[in-house]
């Protein structure tokens, strides 16, 4: 099996998928810092950057939480 298969693998499992996750959780830390940011120095443009990047930060892990429901998680929190 080739490392490359390997990683597509890892990407498709439980655990990579739990790790996304984190990895977008942690992404949405420097989101909110650009909003506070915006919001102190009144800047509308980036403060709507932070809001279309907040949604999608939060689009990202509704299709990662569904993945996981897919791949058959029976984890109370998800139902």
């Amino acid at each position: 099996m080739s490392a490359l298969t390997k990683a597509k693998g890892f990407k498709k499992s439980k655990t990579g998928t739990y790790l996304s996750i984190g990895t977008t959780a942690f992404g949405a830390l420097g989101v909110i810092k650009q909003a506070r940011k915006a919001r102190y120095e009144h800047d509308t443009l980036r403060l709507i950057d932070a809001v279309v990047s907040a949604a999608a930060i939060a689009t990202g892990v509704a299709l990662l939480l569904r993945e996981l429901k897919r791949l058959g998680d029976d984890d109370v929190l998800l139902g």
